[in-house]
């Protein structure tokens, strides 16, 4: 599918959204596709993981704050990361974004708007949302054509993981009845260690309560993420794993989700 926006999801932080989000779309860019990242979050990792700051360049609260106002903002908001990868950073300020929300018509499709004047130049668009289901990750769902859900293998994760599908089960009815779960991503995976097997068949049974509560097939994708120290080591040094280390696990690992997911 072309022009997919695919929002990265998940209500609990230190799961590995931004580090999915950079590699996948670091992957897709080196099998030639035209990707763009959005930083969603206002702790702007993703942002702040390819060495940028955003205070005082054009940011994703820029394009909000301009929308919800309705003014111009000017074309030079889109940062280039590499070749195919493009990236619109965020600040701090976003988490401002929330309170000016409440009271704005249509707040849920602010995002929307934005994203549908510049997706036709990319082949994938992907979100990397804020650790909460507040207003921002709504807009993000809203405006996605599908979501990416990464887990880890530990007990707090999977048991949000009904809640999460809940919530985008509602928006789904009220707002975007496009809305696909395209599957569950487990993250930081120690295949050696027997909890992360029993967390690995809890998350498998979490699918089979939302396939009887929900009436919803939710995949977990056949590709895990190993964990591996070089993940956080790639951030110190402003790149991806697959950049900073292209025969580590976790590169492989990314490379070999990016097909599965894009096929």
């Amino acid at each position: 599918m072309k022009n997919k926006v695919t929002a990265i999801v998940n209500q609990k932080g230190g799961i590995g959204k931004t580090t999915t989000a950079l590699n996948l779309g670091y992957a897709l860019s080196e099998e030639g596709k035209k990707v763009l990242l959005i930083d969603f979050d206002p702790q702007a990792s993703l942002t702040a993981s390819v060495g940028i700051n955003a205070d005082n360049k054009t940011n994703i609260y820029t394009l909000m704050a301009n929308s919800i106002e309705e003014k111009e903002t000017g074309e030079n908001y889109i940062v280039n990361i590499k070749n195919n990868l493009d990236i619109i950073p965020s600040t701090l300020d976003l988490a401002g974004i929330e309170m000016t929300l409440v009271n704005v018509m249509s707040r849920e499709t602010i995002l929307k708007s934005i994203i549908d004047e510049i997706k036709k130049d990319y082949d994938y668009v992907l979100i990397d949302c804020s650790p909460s289901l507040g207003t921002l990750t709504i807009n993000a769902l809203a405006a996605c054509d599908s979501v990416i859900i990464p887990v880890t293998p530990e007990y707090l994760s999977a048991k949000g993981l009904g809640l999460l599908v809940k919530n985008i089960n509602l928006i789904k009815k009220r707002i975007n009845p496009n809305i696909v779960i395209d599957g569950i991503l487990i993250t930081m995976l120690n295949k050696r260690t027997n909890l992360s097997k029993e967390m690995v068949k809890a998350i498998n049974e979490s699918t089979r309560y939302i396939k009887n509560q929900y009436d919803l097939d939710i995949k977990v994708f056949e590709n895990k993420i190993p964990i591996s120290v070089k993940a956080g080591e790639a951030m110190l040094y402003k790149q991806s794993v697959i950049q900073y280390d292209p025969k580590n696990q976790v590169a492989g690992a990314y490379k070999e989700f990016a097909r599965e997911w894009v096929i």
